[in-house]
């Protein structure tokens, strides 16, 4: 049996109290707290084994060097990309769209092109693409979705067209948990002849992965959303799509050799990580892989879905509260509103009860737009969320509606 309990000793932080409470955490989905196992590995680098990489030729480096390319293998496998060179580091999921938005879209997207996102998009996935448009002159389409936050996966074959040069998707939603069939998407997209970007920001950590079988273009992914550290990314990208690519930075390390004439790019995936890299973040991240894979993203996921539907069971019990994204695929995300309270305040009231939830727009304000609402308040689930937790949640509603009665 997968036992959060017995979890929950692993992170340090879950045991601390929020003023007289038991901190409660569940705004999971901005970021996941870290396991001793992670921030051990990121102490003992600093500690023992500190020095910059591809540069030295002394132990010390060359040690580092290994130990940073062993962790973009490790991500290689956990992502199930076919080469660890089509995984490039990066600050997050964040510079990892904007990267393709960069290298790839300023040199396929022209006057009269078309980029393709959905409705329910972060504005990581959306601003890159948006900003594109406006500097290329291509059009900006929208996926549509259902009032229940699901994508009408019917709409997309009259959206695609010789025009469509990405489509570009979240796989998880953040603010509603939809998660999006991206496999037919991909599908239906290469027919059409377009790339496929996946924003994983959410999904690496809550689903089993293998962009093999997705088949996308591009998958992007952060570390702080999978029990890593913050700073560090992940990047993946088909060789051939990376190969045609310029680089998104120039500097040291990403160049093979520099003339006063020209500069020749280092081969992948260096061609895109110039400077120091996050060397720690990468190793922490790989601590952070080898932690959810002894548990087993498969089992994670059980329990993740488990506490869904106990949570979704609890909330729809306190009056006037409605839950926002009750697509039937969906996971970990409890958005809400409450009748005539604003989701600040409810965020507010619950931190004085030690329960960290967020409330606002979750950088999503196109998809607030479309469900009508400026805000809404959102509790998100992890590996180490109990229901003992969602009780307490509930509880704390229930006082919510007391306050505003």
């Amino acid at each position: 049996m997968f036992d959060p309990y017995r979890i929950r000793a692993d992170f340090p932080i879950l045991g601390r109290y929020a003023g007289d409470r038991p901190l409660v955490y569940l705004d999971n989905a901005a970021t996941m707290q870290k396991p001793q196992a992670v921030i051990e590995r990121i102490r003992h680098f600093y500690s023992a084994e500190n020095a910059n990489i591809n540069r030295g030729l002394y132990r010390l480096s060359e040690e580092a060097g290994t130990r940073y390319e062993a962790a973009r293998h490790k991500v290689a496998r956990f992502l199930g990309a076919p080469s660890e060179s089509e995984i490039v580091f990066t600050r997050g999921t964040t510079e990892a769209i904007n990267l393709v938005a960069y290298s790839y879209g300023r040199h396929h997207v022209g006057p009269g092109d078309e980029i393709l996102v959905s409705h329910m998009e972060h504005h990581a996935n959306f601003v890159p693409w948006q900003r594109l448009c406006q500097e290329s002159g291509a059009r900006l389409r929208i996926m549509p979705i259902t009032d229940n936050g699901a994508l009408v996966l019917d709409a997309l074959p009259g959206l695609l067209s010789e025009k469509t040069k990405l489509v570009a998707l979240v796989h998880l939603s953040n603010a509603l948990g939809t998660i999006n069939p991206v496999k037919e998407v991909v599908s239906m997209a290469h027919a059409a002849g377009a790339p496929v970007l996946i924003d994983g920001a959410q999904s690496a950590a809550h689903l089993p992965l293998n962009v093999s079988e997705l088949a996308c273009d591009f998958f992007a992914c952060s570390g702080h959303k999978l029990y890593g550290p913050a700073g560090i990314g992940v990047l993946y990208g088909r060789a051939a799509r990376l190969e045609a690519m310029p680089p998104f930075h120039g500097g040291g390390d990403m160049a093979h050799a520099v003339t006063l004439e020209k500069t020749q790019c280092a081969p992948l995936p260096r061609k895109f990580e110039a400077g120091t890299p996050n060397i720690a973040g990468a190793l922490g991240l790989a601590a952070a892989i080898d932690y959810v894979s002894a548990l087993g993203l498969g089992h994670i996921a059980a329990h993740e879905q488990r506490l869904l539907a106990y949570g979704a069971d609890r909330l729809t019990q306190v009056p006037g509260l409605r839950l926002s994204g009750t697509a039937e695929q969906k996971a970990a995300i409890l958005a809400f509103t409450m009748t005539g309270i604003h989701p600040h305040d409810i965020a507010q009231i619950l931190d004085g009860e030690g329960i960290a939830i967020r409330a606002g727009h979750h950088c999503a304000q196109p998809l607030m737009q479309r469900l009508g609402v400026s805000a809404t308040a959102r509790a998100s689930l992890a590996l180490y969320t109990t229901e003992e937790e969602i009780d307490t949640l509930a509880r704390a509603l229930h006082k919510v509606n007391e306050v505003f009665g």
